[in-house]
């Protein structure tokens, strides 16, 4: 995970230095993903997969469990909905003549959406896609409420045992903090790419 977020936030700052051209970036995260799945054997962790199974009056194995599905699932619902209303706003945002001028030109609906349409509706997208994306990482901590173990329950119980309060809560702000800024780095590359640019007119 530290690498993955050490790697978008090279990644940010490269691209904003212009120093490292698009075509790279495929290679450089197959060479990423390629060292993280190697390291597995190197480092003796493995992962293991279980289908759950009805055995007697309940499911046995599988790591699925009802607190996890019950957050997945509304966490799911929520901004799948809001997402899409999202993208639907962005692709109606674009003028009505837009479309008619490019059946004028001969172009289907499929042309017209991919070559016309969504160039322009992703400036409006992408920005209020990046704040779901947030909104989603920092309503994940609901999950104490339900019962379900996930980062802050787990630095509650550390604070708990140990007593060393601030220790835990300076490492939830700086995990916290790190996600949040991987996703913003990230979603801020795909704006510059559908960004308007100046046209440097006299």
């Amino acid at each position: 995970m530290v690498l993955a977020i050490a790697y978008v936030a090279f990644l940010a700052w490269a691209r904003r230095k212009g120093s490292l051209p698009g075509r790279r970036v495929g290679l450089a995260t197959a060479v990423l993903l390629g060292g993280i799945v190697l390291a597995f054997p190197l480092t003796g962790a493995g992962a293991t997969s279980e289908i759950p199974a009805l055995a007697g009056f309940n499911i046995r194995g599988g790591y699925l469990t009802p607190e996890f599905t019950a957050l997945l699932t509304g966490l799911v619902v929520k901004f799948s909905a809001a997402i899409a209303e999202i993208i639907r706003a962005g692709i109606q945002s674009v003028d009505r003549g837009q479309w008619e001028a490019s059946k004028a030109l001969g172009l289907h609906n499929g042309q017209i959406m991919r070559v016309v349409v969504l160039p322009q509706a992703l400036r409006v997208i992408t920005p209020l896609t990046t704040s779901s994306y947030l909104d989603l990482t920092k309503d994940s901590s609901l999950a104490v409420a339900i019962g379900c173990p996930d980062l802050v329950s787990i630095i509650n119980t550390t604070a708990n045992t140990t007593g060393q309060s601030l220790e835990a809560l300076t490492l939830l702000m700086a995990i916290c903090l790190a996600i949040n800024l991987s996703v913003s780095a990230a979603m801020n590359l795909c704006n510059r790419r559908v960004a308007l640019r100046g046209t440097g007119r006299t």
